[in-house]
């Protein structure tokens, strides 16, 4: 199947107006660029001398921005800290024009992953975060928040990165509440509740979140198992996304498993290109596309999205300029 210039632009125009509320593990991100000129005295490590520090969003938050780069209203429900971190996300979504009424403050800390890079290369991580499951009052104001953002949405978005957002008491009341009223759920899941979104209409980890959970690897030159695997999931439709081998699309009923070939140019950086896959289904399904269109679509957005460094956005016209450089992408 290949998509045409003139659907693909009518579903990036009709994405544009649709409404996601975007459920998960949202972090505040941390960049320090700087120069390695030395070791140091102390350890043996590199010195690195700070040139640029520069802050954004990710995890949830980065899909949120990334549906809000599609053109769509987007309402953010996550955990935050009363910290710096926490007011500096809060304010980085309302320039994206994103309501605050679903972050909940605790006592916990805003995640926070600060990068160290020089020439190029990441040389060190720093993770700041507790990851517990969220649990008493904190659901309570949790399942508060998701009532009202299901409510308004067009599609939802259940963004799990095992830092205790997603616990069984919220994925049941979203899963429940998109399903009553008709709108497409897309999940983005990690090991813990892996097997909790039945009722879902996209499921999509990668290779390796799926090999972790099922506890076997996965051949994809013979994937003749993956129909068992989506009937277990108990959703509409498994989408595994495969790096530079493109992605996999079962779907409940279908006799085969559709191919889709990346369309990366040159992979700089993969870093939140499954977040701008996810805001590209939720928006594109929302918008009246097939699993198979919207995973395509997305496909287009991942291979723009590889090209920049960290987590980057990526918008309707990026796609169309891809489109019209490389021509139509399709499925096999």
């Amino acid at each position: 199947m290949l998509i045409s210039r003139d659907r693909l632009a009518t579903l990036l125009a009709r994405a544009a107006g649709m409404r996601i509320a975007v459920i998960g593990d949202a972090m505040l991100d941390v960049y320090l660029r700087g120069d390695v000129e030395r070791i140091s005295p102390e350890a043996p490590v590199p010195v690195v001398r700070v040139r640029e520090r520069r802050r954004a969003l990710g995890g949830a938050a980065n899909v949120a921005q990334n549906a809000a780069a599609i053109g769509a209203q987007t309402e953010l429900v996550a955990i935050v800290g009363t910290d710096g971190a926490g007011e500096e996300l809060r304010q980085m979504l309302g320039a994206l024009g994103a309501p605050a009424r679903g972050l909940v403050a605790t006592g916990r800390p805003t995640t926070t992953k600060t990068r160290i890079v020089a020439r190029g290369q990441q040389l060190a991580r720093v993770d700041e975060e507790t990851d517990a499951d969220c649990t008493g009052d904190e659901v309570a104001a949790l399942l508060a928040a998701v009532e009202r953002a299901v409510g308004d949405a067009d599609a939802v978005v259940l963004e799990d990165y095992n830092k205790g957002v997603l616990v069984p008491a919220v994925i049941e009341r979203a899963l429940a509440l998109a399903q009553a009223r008709g709108i497409p759920v897309v999940v983005d899941p990690k090991y813990k509740n892996f097997f909790a979104y039945r009722g879902a209409t996209v499921f999509k980890p990668n290779r390796r979140e799926l090999e972790a959970a099922l506890g076997a690897a996965v051949d994809l030159d013979h994937p003749e198992s993956l129909p068992e695997v989506l009937a277990r999931l108990g959703c509409a439709h498994l989408l595994l996304t495969l790096s530079e081998r493109g992605m996999a699309l079962v779907s409940d009923g279908a006799a085969a498993v559709t191919r889709i070939p990346t369309t990366a140019r040159e992979v700089y950086d993969v870093v939140g290109a499954g977040d701008t896959v996810t805001a590209y289904l939720a928006a594109t399904l929302a918008a009246g596309a097939t699993a198979t269109e919207a995973a395509i679509v997305s496909n287009y957005a991942a291979g723009i999205e590889v090209g920049k460094l960290g987590a980057a956005t990526v918008t309707p016209a990026e796609i169309l300029e891809l489109f019209d450089s490389i021509g139509p992408s399709g499925t096999r």
